[in-house]
């Protein structure tokens, strides 16, 4: 099997080395740049799997470069660095196309767990690559959504998130669980975080006036098809 790499973007040297050379003997591949015009080179040349980015950079801060490569690549995981004081942005950073959040100091163990996290697909429980919901086509594997000869590109945890709604159609997805199982905890800004894309897959269906996404307060979340 081929080794993750991931691009790493991180103005602060030291830090920069320390998660590099930490990843790389978990069996990772890195490219570390420490500004956001380098990174985006790297992006383009090397083609990563995933992207870890400090917000506050040099040239190009974090959010940026997330907004940029968001044009040309709507599914690779991303995740930022924040510190303590830049938590009140991370939902702005959710909006950008980010899917994860650490706040520094963090400890490698948890970066290693929330890059496989993302990483990880779901195991479909059915033979069929596609499933219908409603008027829709979805597609898990190629994170596709499909109305008529319109189809939508999802992001890796849009798709992840589509995928239990399904599964528990027209039942209460159960908010805690999801949280543990997406963002790896059910802190406040991961709940904010899971609202916005309830947001955005609200968005992406109401084509089919028949299909809602209905938030059943104190529980969860419930797909009505």
């Amino acid at each position: 099997m081929s080794k993750i790499k991931v691009l790493l973007a991180e103005d602060e040297a030291s830090l920069g080395m320390i998660v590099k050379e930490s990843l790389e003997t978990r069996d990772f591949t890195v490219f570390h740049a420490e500004n956001g015009e380098e990174a985006y080179k790297i992006y383009q040349t090397e083609k990563p799997d995933i992207l870890v980015l400090d917000v506050m950079m040099p040239k190009k801060d974090g959010f940026t470069l997330a907004k940029e490569i968001r044009q040309e690549n709507k599914g690779i995981p991303i995740i930022f660095l924040t510190a303590k004081s830049q938590t009140s942005d991370v939902l702005d950073g959710f909006n950008l196309g980010g899917n994860d959040y650490l706040k520094k100091p963090f400890s490698m163990e948890e970066l290693i767990v929330r890059i496989k996290a993302l990483l990880n697909r779901i195991e479909l429980k059915t033979n069929v690559e596609t499933i219908k919901i409603g008027e829709y086509i979805f597609n898990f594997t190629k994170q596709t959504l499909a109305h008529s000869n319109a189809v939508e590109t999802l992001t890796h945890r849009e798709a992840q998130l589509l995928f239990y709604l399904f599964e528990k159609k027209n039942e209460v997805l159960d908010r805690t669980f999801i949280l543990n199982k997406l963002w790896g905890n059910n802190d406040f800004f991961n709940a904010r975080s899971m609202d916005v894309f309830i947001s955005k897959l609200r968005k992406k269906l109401k084509k089919d006036t028949n299909i809602q996404i209905l938030n059943v307060r104190g529980f969860g979340y419930k797909l009505i098809c």
